[in-house]
């Protein structure tokens, strides 16, 4: 017999960096500062991301895209992959993302694309904590508690990937 189920899950919408705790408004400035390095010549739209780890290092990425596409790779991968390579097995306590078309930041929270929600999933799964994170626009925040519930049902090798 088959059975119905749903899903769903909870996140906060905020006004501005003032309603977030202290690191987290550094996490989102170092986000905004990896702008600058987006390499973004054909879509001319810049992503930011930085990573906190849980040992108090702060990554940040940009997105880097490339004319043989889609070679390129964005912000979040770039930043995680980098977090991975550089303190590997210090587990994600939160995530920023921000995004620009023009001069400043796009008016609504970017979202992470499914090949970086599917990334985050895996450093969650890994490291058996989950992590926040922060999807920044000039008009609000979205934050959301654990990445895992951006992508439920996500990809794992025959779920057989163990939590410590």
């Amino acid at each position: 017999m088959s059975e119905s189920n749903s899903f769903q899950f909870r996140y906060n919408r905020l006004r501005g960096k003032e309603e977030l705790a202290p690191n987290e408004r550094e996490l989102v400035d170092r986000a905004v500062a990896a702008l600058s390095s987006s390499y973004s010549p054909y879509s001319h739209f810049r992503v930011g991301a930085a990573v906190l780890l849980e040992n108090g290092e702060i990554i940040t990425g940009s997105n880097q895209e490339n004319g043989a596409y889609p070679s390129g790779l964005c912000a979040e991968r770039v930043a995680l992959f980098y977090a991975g390579a550089r303190y590997p097995g210090i587990p994600v306590v939160s995530m920023a993302v921000v995004a620009s078309s023009g001069d400043g930041l796009t008016e609504n929270p970017v979202t992470p694309c499914g090949a970086c929600r599917q990334v985050m999933s895996e450093y969650r799964v890994v490291s058996g904590k989950p992590f926040a994170i922060l999807m920044v626009g000039s008009n609000e925040i979205v934050r959301v508690e654990d990445v895992e519930q951006l992508l439920p049902f996500s990809f794992s090798l025959s779920n057989g990937m163990k939590r410590k």
